[in-house]
Formats: C-alpha cells, structure tokens, sequence
C-alpha cells in the first residue's frame, strides 16, 4: 500500500508542476514573451524544482509539451523543446546536491543549444543560429537563472517542501 501512495503522490507532483508550468506560460503568452526569437518564458523558473523532487523531471517535460502545442507551436518546436526542458530537468535533477546558482545551468544551456536550430528551421527565423543562441540564452538567463533561483533560495528559506 506504502508503494501505492507513493506512486500517486509522484504523479500528483508531477501533475501540478506540469499544470504550473502550462499556467505561467499561457500568462507569458497574453504577454506575447513566451515564444520567438526573444521569449521571456516565465514558467522557465520552475527549471530549479528538480532539486527539490524528481517528480519534475517529468512534470516540467509535460507542463513543456502542453505549452507548446496550446501556443500554436509546430512540431519540431513540440518535441525539440519540449526535449530541452526534460534534458534540462535531468541535469537539475544531478546537480541537486550541488549550489542553488548551479541549478539552472542545465537548462540554460539545454535550451541555448536546441531552441536556436527550432527557430531557425521549424520556423525560419531570419537571423543567425549564434544570435539566437543570445537571445534564447537571454531569456533563460532571466527566467531560470535569476527568477529560478530566486524561487529555490526562497523555497529552501521558508523550508517548503515536495
């Protein structure tokens, strides 16, 4: 029975994690910061949540593929980048043991890698891999890396727990 309970209270974390996710980047998206060349993408914070379970690795992959297929995004954009945030998530996940500062990098680096070659060929962005690779980079900077670990130290602060 304990492995029961267990199983569910995995998937319910996973579950809300994932509905975060899709919430904050529906909210980025009446913005218009969550998609393009440039994108703010305010649920991105959520990267630094695998230090705290696992449960999202997962729910960050899903709350990422929902988002990208309710903003209209095509399917390159649907695996690839729904891709990146589950690579990003498992190198938080590693990394949990490690500084807060270090949490983010993952996905920071997941996404300057990937998204760049999504905008150009799935969508035919005009500009230069490098370019957008500083532009996603950016973004993930602000949204993971400072927004993120501001949530992580926060979290650890008031000892909030998954």
């Amino acid at each position: 029975m304990n492995n029961r309970k267990n199983k569910t209270a995995f998937l319910t974390k996973s579950a809300v994690i994932a509905a975060l996710y899709v919430v904050l980047t529906e909210f980025s998206a009446l913005l218009g910061i969550s998609s393009g060349v440039i994108q703010f993408r305010l649920s991105e914070m959520f990267a630094v949540l695998p230090l705290f379970t696992p449960a999202a690795v997962p729910g960050l992959f899903i709350g990422c593929m929902i988002s990208n297929i309710l903003t209209g995004g095509v399917l390159w954009d649907v695996v690839f980048g729904s891709l990146a945030s589950l690579i990003g998530a498992l190198g938080t996940w590693f990394l949990r043991k490690k500084s807060v500062y270090l949490a983010p990098l993952p996905t920071i680096a997941a996404n300057m890698l990937i998204v760049p070659f999504v905008l150009r060929y799935a969508y035919g962005a005009e500009g230069s891999i490098p370019f957008f690779m500083l532009t996603v980079g950016t973004g993930e900077f602000v949204t993971a890396g400072i927004l993120g670990v501001f949530l992580a130290k926060t979290l650890k602060k008031y000892k909030i727990e998954f």
